[in-house]
């Protein structure tokens, strides 16, 4: 098996609707969104996915978000932007805008940090989490 990452920020505002904390009060965060892709197979140049391309989908997925408060934002405007959330919108919205990948690669997660040391994780349930260490 392979497995790629690229890591990518962005910045952007929220509250936690229903949180009794700090949180619930609107502040901002520089995120970094880690995206996790695992296969067996590499195309005919030797790469299970093109870093380049993957970048691009990222890319797309923060130009939505990037420098906005997220609770004016779909889905956000309905569903709080927790850390847990925001790796679930990108799961879904990645994994909706990728193509021409080699059989049987797949987005195995997708981690979120708020922080340097604080993160959530989202994959789907028939993948186990990324066997990767975060590297600094």
């Amino acid at each position: 098996m392979f497995q790629i990452s690229v890591e990518e920020s962005f910045s952007a505002g929220h509250a936690l609707r229903g949180y009794h904390g700090k949180c619930e009060n609107p502040h901002g965060h520089n995120y970094k969104v880690r995206v996790t892709l695992e296969g067996a197979q590499l195309n005919s140049v030797g790469l299970l996915y093109d870093f380049a391309h993957l970048k691009q989908i990222i890319h797309g997925v923060i130009q939505a978000v990037d420098h906005k408060f997220l609770n004016d934002q779909a889905p956000f405007d309905v569903i709080n932007p927790s850390a847990e959330n925001i790796a679930k919108y990108f799961y879904d919205e990645a994994s909706r805008m990728m193509r021409e990948i080699p059989a049987g690669a797949r987005i195995t997660s997708i981690t979120v940090w708020e922080t340097d040391t604080t993160s959530a994780t989202y994959w789907p349930e028939e993948t186990p989490p990324a066997r990767q260490d975060r590297a600094e």
